[in-house]
């Protein structure tokens, strides 16, 4: 192999999961997710995880960094990369292949492109300024800075806050970078049409509720994670939890939570794309490919 990584990336709903899975079982892989939501516990159906992926044939295909801590922490890119570092040694050592896969465009190529960074601490004097605004506000100004960081998922104000934190904390201790080993990595993208995704997309948001996803989130909230918590991790989570504590009807809830899947996948796209600009090669594959196939385009890559 000439590659010391296989990454899979691609949007919400382009079926990168089931890829990575079917190609870790010809490779004798693991897989190592990037996403930034399904590293918590219990927070199954709204992050998809979707964990029947992970058998194929009957084998049962190992992963790393998911249900990896409780709902209502705050995981950091910081505790992703090392994270990653330890899983990714632990697959080598034993002879395998690792493969990323996930939809985070931070994780990914914060992972990529080497960068080794420092735990932040909170800024309560910025965080007090930063309050004044409305998300729309703090997203335009997030867009400011020129380090690397995510707005693919930045869609409460609290994470907004945070992500300015990090910026700001960036602006005057530079990122380490030659601390995080040198990765070569293939990289594969899902590439789904616009119209496909969107139909894939509204038709898994009504079976996950009727999986039971609002379940989930009443299930997390007894728990004793206070409710900004768990709005705090977006999406789902943001607009099931305002719908449970009655903010919000079930069906303002569901029309809103649809429209801001379809911006969520559109801005990863947008990261996907930029991430070209920024030198990165990706290999885009037809999701409506027979899985065979997309197989095979993958292997003679390598």
């Amino acid at each position: 192999m000439k590659y010391d990584l296989i990454t899979i990336l691609g949007p919400t709903a382009s079926g990168k999961t089931s890829l990575a899975t079917r190609l870790a079982f010809e490779l004798n892989g693991e897989i190592i997710s990037a996403d930034s939501r399904q590293v918590y516990r219990l927070m199954d159906i709204g992050t998809g995880k979707d964990l029947s992926d992970y058998v194929v044939d009957g084998v049962h295909i190992p992963y790393h960094l998911i249900d990896i801590v409780e709902p209502g922490y705050k995981y950091n890119l910081f505790e992703y990369q090392r994270d990653f570092l330890l899983a990714y040694n632990a697959i080598r050592q034993n002879g395998r292949q690792a493969i990323l896969c996930g939809g985070t465009g931070l994780y990914i190529e914060s992972i990529l492109k080497g960068y080794k960074l420092v735990p932040v601490p909170e800024n309560p004097i910025l965080r007090a300024e930063l309050e004044k605004y409305e998300l729309p506000q703090l997203t335009e100004k997030l867009k400011t800075y020129k380090q690397l960081h995510n707005t693919t998922d930045v869609d409460t104000k609290k994470r907004a806050i945070r992500a300015i934190e990090i910026e700001e904390y960036y602006l005057e201790h530079e990122a380490e970078i030659s601390e995080f080993p040198k990765i070569n990595s293939l990289v594969i993208g899902v590439d789904i049409e616009r119209e496909l995704r969107r139909e894939k997309i509204s038709k898994r948001l009504r079976s996950r509720l009727d999986e039971g996803m609002v379940d989930e989130v009443k299930n997390i909230l007894a728990r004793g994670v206070a409710p900004d918590d768990l709005i705090y991790y977006g999406l789902e989570y943001k607009y099931l939890t305002n719908f449970v504590i009655g903010k919000m009807t079930y069906g303002d809830m569901v029309s809103e939570l649809e429209i801001a899947i379809h911006q969520f996948a559109k801005r990863q796209m947008t990261w996907f794309r930029g991430m070209e600009r920024r030198g990165f090669t990706i290999h885009w594959i037809d999701a409506t490919l027979p899985m065979e196939t997309k197989i095979q385009k993958i292997l003679s890559l390598l």
